[in-house]
């Protein structure tokens, strides 16, 4: 089981289905940058991707428990924010 903790958001201006970037530190040793989260196609929600350089993925989870404790925090942290932010651009997000 893995710790996600010091969740951070960066907006941007949205951009193709890209709405910001996340950070986290994972079991209080290993900061992730760049984690990318996205607006679903279908705008049920928001997925996230981890950073490459070409080809080749710099960092991404190898256990899928993992994975969905990064993702879910990224994720709650997201809406924590937009419902304390009071943003045009955002605030027509559906997040279910």
């Amino acid at each position: 089981m893995i710790t996600v903790s010091e969740v951070q958001i960066d907006f941007i201006k949205p951009k193709d289905g890209l709405i910001a970037f996340a950070s986290c530190v994972i079991n209080n040793t290993l900061f992730l940058s760049s984690i990318a989260i996205h607006k679903k196609l279908n705008e049920t929600g928001y997925r996230i991707t981890y950073p490459k350089k070409g080809n080749f993925s710099l960092f991404y989870p190898i256990k899928q428990g993992g994975s969905r404790e990064i993702e879910n925090k990224i994720i709650e942290k997201l809406k924590d924010v937009m419902n304390k932010v009071n943003n045009d651009r955002y605030s027509s997000f559906d997040y279910k």
